[in-house]
């Protein structure tokens, strides 16, 4: 049998660690382009500065227009070309860390979250949208970043709904990798495959990613609203450690070697409805893990822990928390064509899918959700 786990080269979390992104830099030579938003660049100038001094390396910025676009891609690939970097250093959210990841094609990679919105990070994978926000297509590289560095003092100073929409994020990756483990699929790890396999070799999940997974879902539950509140306040305890953890390097090992299912196919397929553009991935991911749970026939206890948890820390648990007021049959309908097209993740799933089953899941994880909301 064949297993995988993907990974970073080197995963490294801690106070003030921005400082030591020279070093790092230094590994793959004198200068690295810096893919980021004219914001989070703002934010950590100093430090910025600082660590190239330190380190005697050339840190130039190239400003992330905000979307991970194929052109956007394209124009920062031509921007490397010609400044002649040793290295591409990600800096920022979700979607800067991708559009990093796009450019640098797995070679010389090092990702700086600022917030811990998402597992993005860690993994060799990418999410590209069109220009309008909607989604486009998956990226997949030869390998995970080499250096993910965390620096918590800067994430404990994000606004608290960054770190509330990485614990949405991080709150799927049990219920995934649990229906990946029933359904005994392959994840998409990116091996060397054989004529009749198509793109990807298949590539059963490890002990290791499973026990992840679920160690995930665990430190969120448990150390979940003591972290907002530290973030709150900007300031870092244990408990914030333990869930950027969670939310960036549990979730993500746990979500690319452990697999996806229904949950982040129904995220892509609510991109079709134009007030969820509004709301950050993890924000979406959270109700689309009540969506699972519907979708499989969970039972309600584990339903009802679920929404008390995400009520408790603000995350969405009917439509309404992510924009959309009302929702026509034609409307799931739509959301849940796109969430089903073959190369989706719902076919992970441990049955047959179809779309008008995804469909009224959808429709009935908003009224449960607006019920539990109601008995508060």
């Amino acid at each position: 049998m064949r297993k995988a786990f993907i990974s970073p080269t080197k995963y490294v979390q801690g106070e003030n660690e921005l400082l030591n992104l020279g070093y790092f830099i230094s590994t793959f030579g004198k200068s690295a382009l810096l893919i980021a938003h004219k914001d989070d660049v703002a934010r950590v100038q100093k430090q910025l500065d600082e660590t190239q001094k330190t380190f005697d390396v050339d840190i130039m910025v190239s400003t992330f227009n905000g979307e991970c676009t194929r052109e956007e891609i394209k124009r920062l690939q031509e921007e490397a070309n010609v400044k002649h970097s040793d290295c591409i250093v990600g800096l920022g959210g979700g979607k800067a860390i991708d559009t990093a990841k796009c450019v640098a094609e797995g070679d010389a990679l090092i990702i700086v979250p600022t917030i811990a919105a998402t597992d993005a990070p860690t993994s060799h994978s990418a999410v590209m949208y069109f220009a309008d926000g909607t989604f486009d297509d998956y990226a997949y590289f030869k390998q995970s970043p080499s250096v993910v560095l965390v620096d918590t003092t800067i994430i404990a100073k994000a606004p608290k709904r960054f770190l509330a929409a990485g614990i949405g994020d991080a709150l799927s990756t049990y219920f995934e990798a649990r229906a990946n483990s029933y359904s005994y699929a392959n994840i998409n790890a990116g091996l060397p495959c054989g004529v009749r396999e198509g793109k990807t070799a298949g590539a059963k999940p490890t002990i290791a990613a499973q026990t992840l997974a679920e160690k995930c879902y665990d430190v969120i539950l448990e150390d979940g609203a003591q972290a907002m509140i530290a973030c709150e306040n900007g300031v870092v305890t244990p408990a914030l450690e333990n869930v950027i953890e969670a939310n960036i390097l549990l979730s993500g090992l746990g979500f690319e070697s452990a697999g996806l299912a229904a949950i982040h196919a129904v995220h892509d397929g609510l991109t079709a409805l134009e007030p969820t553009h509004h709301y950050y991935h993890g924000e979406k991911v959270a109700f689309s893990v009540i969506v699972q749970l519907v979708l499989e026939g969970a039972e309600a206890a584990e339903i009802d822990e679920v929404m008390a948890f995400s009520s408790t820390i603000g995350l969405p648990i009917c439509l309404e928390d992510i924009g959309v007021k009302t929702i026509s049959w034609q409307e799931a309908m739509d959301v849940a064509e796109k969430a089903c097209i073959p190369e989706e993740s719902i076919h992970s799933m441990p049955f047959d899918i179809s779309v008008e089953a995804v469909a009224s899941a959808i429709i009935a994880a908003d009224k449960i959700g607006r019920a539990f909301k109601e008995s508060l």
